[in-house]
């Protein structure tokens, strides 16, 4: 896409009275040459996709690597026994989330959101309101432009890979998107989603990458939870009439800057965090020599 920022796309809001989702999605449109119910339909199969790895998650399916897989399973029999500290519908996006990241690591289908390693969090925040509050699909695929829109954007302007800036570039830009897609599923405008998606990458920012063994498994699975609940929590301040300091695309920027500071060792090699741990080490040596 052409926009380089945020601010850009909700100049193109007020200029032509659309709404920030119709802004992303002329974009696409004119980027891939197709017609707005090409894309629209192709945005739609993703929606119905993202639905669908939810339904297929298996409790009792594990990672190669024998780290994770479980945890989605163990999450939805706590969420059900009603005693959760966090509340029924927290509870269901942390299950959410938790499953779609076992997903990820079992090898099976995902949406990259905007990468495998954050594939949980944006339908942790949107599919369980979805169902939930029964809200019209259409609103929910509006809401995929809107987190496609700010995860362009940051991929414009910093990065979205772990290997690049660290896990503040998958989980914290994947919280960003999903803070700034339930704002419009809720009603917001442009400039409230702004400040979701601000205020949601600032409480992740310096957010290391680093997976034990070099696997998306530990502490990564988790992590989407973290980024599920972070989003929630932002978009409810935004919500709120809360906003940021700095503007989203300055705190894009800030987050460009940390990541390139982040030294390598914390930029997805499994050298340093968690991976460089005693156990961290321990688990990657033992499944080199299960190899």
């Amino acid at each position: 896409m052409s926009y380089g920022s945020i601010e850009a796309i909700k100049e193109r809001c007020k200029k032509e009275g659309i709404e920030f989702w119709k802004a992303v999605q002329i974009e696409d449109c004119s980027e891939r040459n197709v017609s707005e119910e090409s894309s629209w339909k192709e945005m739609t199969r993703m929606w119905r996709i993202m639905c669908e790895n939810v339904d297929t998650y298996e409790p009792d399916r594990i990672s190669r690597s024998g780290l994770v897989g479980k945890e989605g399973g163990l999450m939805e029999e706590y969420q059900k026994k009603g005693d959760t500290l966090c509340g029924d519908f927290m509870a269901k996006v942390m299950t959410v989330a938790l499953k779609m990241g076992c997903n990820n690591a079992c090898m099976k289908r995902i949406i990259a959101a905007p990468t495998a390693g954050a594939c949980g969090v944006l339908p942790a925040v949107l599919i369980p309101y979805f169902k939930e509050h029964e809200v019209p699909e259409e609103t929910m695929v509006e809401a995929m432009y809107v987190a496609a829109g700010v995860g362009q954007v940051i991929a414009n302007r910093a990065f979205l890979a772990g290997a690049a800036g660290g896990c503040q570039a998958e989980i914290g830009s994947g919280s960003a998107m999903a803070a700034a897609a339930i704002c419009h599923v809720k009603g917001a405008d442009a400039e409230t989603m702004g400040h979701a998606a601000a205020m949601a990458l600032k409480n992740l920012m310096g957010l290391v990458c680093d997976p034990v063994a070099g696997l998306v498994e530990v502490p990564c699975v988790k992590r989407n939870v973290g980024g599920a609940v972070n989003a929630l929590a932002a978009a409810d301040m935004a919500l709120a009439g809360i906003t940021s300091r700095i503007p989203v695309d300055q705190v894009i920027d800030a987050m460009r800057e940390v990541g390139d500071k982040m030294d390598v060792t914390l930029r997805e090699t499994g050298a340093g965090g968690v991976a460089a741990s005693i156990t961290g080490v321990e688990i990657a040596e033992r499944i080199i020599q299960t190899e």
